[in-house]
């Protein structure tokens, strides 16, 4: 990924998307996945995990990844507000179904995978050290930016395994319609969603996924309730996206 840095970003038009440099986050995976998908262009702006990035957040206000900054337009910094922004620039292909319903169950399942509590945030939980740490560095700025406590970290294997549980689910009810998504026929946010943020619960092989040793043990779930949630079918559902949708290998 060739990145340009925050002040530099700052002056150009177009799309601009803030990403960690060297690590395939899963929330900046998705956004990339959401322009790729829509053949939305844009620029790469480093973010360097667990620093100040002080430049980005001079420009933005934000000092974490994603940030997405379109032209003369506020920063977006969330999931859902990424998503609603490339739904209204690039209304085709549709990633939310037109279908009241059907739309509320991929934002609200998405929601699950993307969300405060949901699986990719109580996955980073579960990566922060178990005790609070004292002396400045990077563990003790990422625990302070994700809210770290003790009580959320021992509640997230569970609450991980529980949305696995669902989006099986999910999968195993739209199997018996002959579809290979979550909702509906054909894609949407919540497949790329999933696909992205499986890496969390096992990355793919290093041809696909090139992230070093170290990174690739943090990301590999290693807890028997989460362990006992990881279902084929989960799996199955994201080598299809990412062979049918999206591009490979990772570039982070």
């Amino acid at each position: 990924m060739d990145y340009v840095e925050a002040a530099e970003a700052r002056a150009m038009g177009g799309m601009r998307l803030a990403l960690t440099v060297g690590v395939p986050g899963p929330w900046s995976e998705a956004a990339k996945a959401i322009y790729h998908v829509k053949n939305i262009p844009y620029t790469p702006v480093a973010q360097y995990g667990g620093q100040a990035n002080e430049d980005l957040v001079t420009w933005t206000g934000i000092a974490n990844a994603p940030v997405a900054v379109f032209e003369n337009e506020a920063p977006r910094e969330k999931w859902i507000d990424i998503l609603m922004q490339a739904e209204r620039l690039k209304p085709e292909p549709r990633l939310l179904p037109q279908d009241p319903s059907d739309r509320a169950r991929v934002i609200g399942l998405s929601n699950e995978i993307c969300g405060e509590w949901g699986f990719g945030w109580c996955r980073r939980m579960m990566m922060l050290p178990p005790d609070p740490i004292e002396e400045e560095g990077t563990w003790k700025t990422l625990q302070e930016r994700y809210g770290f406590s003790p009580e959320p970290y021992d509640q997230a294997p569970r609450r991980a395994a529980e949305i696995l549980n669902l989006l099986t689910q999910v999968l195993e009810e739209q199997g018996t319609k002959g579809s290979k998504y979550f909702v509906g026929g054909e894609l949407t946010a919540l497949d790329i969603y999933w696909a992205c943020f499986s890496q969390l619960l096992e990355p793919m092989a290093a041809d696909k996924n090139p992230m070093n040793d170290m990174m690739r043990g943090v990301y590999t779930a290693d807890d028997p309730a989460i362990n006992a949630a990881k279902s084929p079918l989960l799996m199955k559902h994201r080598d299809h996206i990412y062979d049918a949708h999206l591009k490979l290998p990772l570039d982070f």
